[in-house]
């Protein structure tokens, strides 16, 4: 399929959410400057409420529902940040809203995604969760995607908007790739507005789940491995593998090990607390250090902060890190 989200959709979300969400913040590092041998950027997209960049996707999705939708309520398949941005933002529109959840499932992410209202049901696996989404949804209500809609991706690309305009002579952005639906949404926003941009995605080794769809030529079902949970989509989308070979330059693959120790580095050297989906990007950047040029300006997507302490102890643990 041709990928349909336009710039003009991202302009869209961008004025139909403004207010409900944070422009978060985007500031040089010069620790990662001198790391990387060119000025760094992170945008800090882990400060941003419910936790991380989902919660653009899902306003402006909700924002677009009638008045009959809403009152029969939402449903959604997730183990992690689009949970929590559901149930968050679900609750302050007062929806109801019903997620489907792998029992895997960290006990940080159900406790997130039930204290904000939402009903829990819990699934053997992501793929019976997005089976049983399919019968809620024929049953009147509103399946509210991961990261296939239209409406997720436009409010998704904001964030590709606010880094053009914190960073207007950027030249990498690295991403981190789930399902694909923030990268589509970010690449549509750098193809408009700074088209010369080299967007690079990040997937941690377990989860390339879009590594694995470009090679095979469609999406192809996974069973996910890595910490790093909110990578963890068994399957890309015709859409979000359509907006990968239009957008996104390469995608690297990172170790779990490089997530965690970049995500204490993160903690320690910047005083910023992220999850391994989100410091994978620091990792796939250092493996290009020396390689950029001193008139390069990389940015990092810093897209999310829920994780339980208890997990870094122990990955930390498991890594040696420290």
């Amino acid at each position: 399929m041709k990928f349909d989200v336009a710039i003009a959709d991202i302009w869209a979300a961008r004025a139909r959410i403004a207010g409900q969400v944070r422009a978060t913040p985007t500031y040089r590092s010069e620790a990662l400057t001198r790391r990387l041998g060119a000025p760094t950027f992170l945008k800090l997209e882990c400060l941003q409420l419910a936790g991380s960049f989902k919660v653009r996707g899902v306003l402006n999705k909700l924002a677009l529902m009638g008045e009959a939708e809403r009152r029969r309520g939402v449903v959604t398949v997730s183990g992690g940040n689009h949970a929590i941005a559901v149930a968050q933002a679900a609750a302050a529109s007062g929806i109801d809203a019903l997620v489907l959840m792998p029992k895997v499932t960290p006990a940080y992410n159900l406790a997130q995604t039930r204290a904000h209202g939402a009903t829990i049901e819990l699934c053997e696996s992501s793929a019976e969760a997005f089976e049983r989404a399919k019968a809620h949804a024929a049953a009147g209500r509103v399946f509210v995607h991961p990261y296939d809609d239209p409406a997720g991706i436009a409010g998704h690309g904001t964030l590709g908007v606010e880094l053009v305009e914190a960073v207007p002579d950027l030249s990498h952005v690295f991403v981190s790739i789930g399902g694909g639906g923030f990268i589509a949404g970010v690449g549509a926003a750098l193809r408009a507005l700074k088209p010369d941009a080299q967007l690079v995605g990040v997937e941690t080794e377990g989860a390339e789940t879009m590594t694995q769809a470009l090679a095979a030529g469609a999406p192809v079902t996974i069973q996910p491995r890595s910490i790093a949970r909110t990578l963890g989509a068994p399957f890309a989308t015709d859409r979000t593998l359509a907006a990968a070979r239009e957008f996104v330059r390469e995608i690297a693959v990172v170790s779990d090990e490089a997530a965690v120790r970049e995500l204490d580095w993160l903690l320690v050297n910047e005083r910023l607390l992220a999850e391994p989906a989100a410091t994978a990007t620091i990792a796939a950047a250092e493996r290009r250090a020396g390689g950029f040029k001193p008139a390069d300006r990389v940015v990092l997507v810093i897209c999310g902060s829920n994780v339980a302490i208890d997990d870094i102890v122990a990955w930390r643990k498991q890594f040696g890190v420290g």
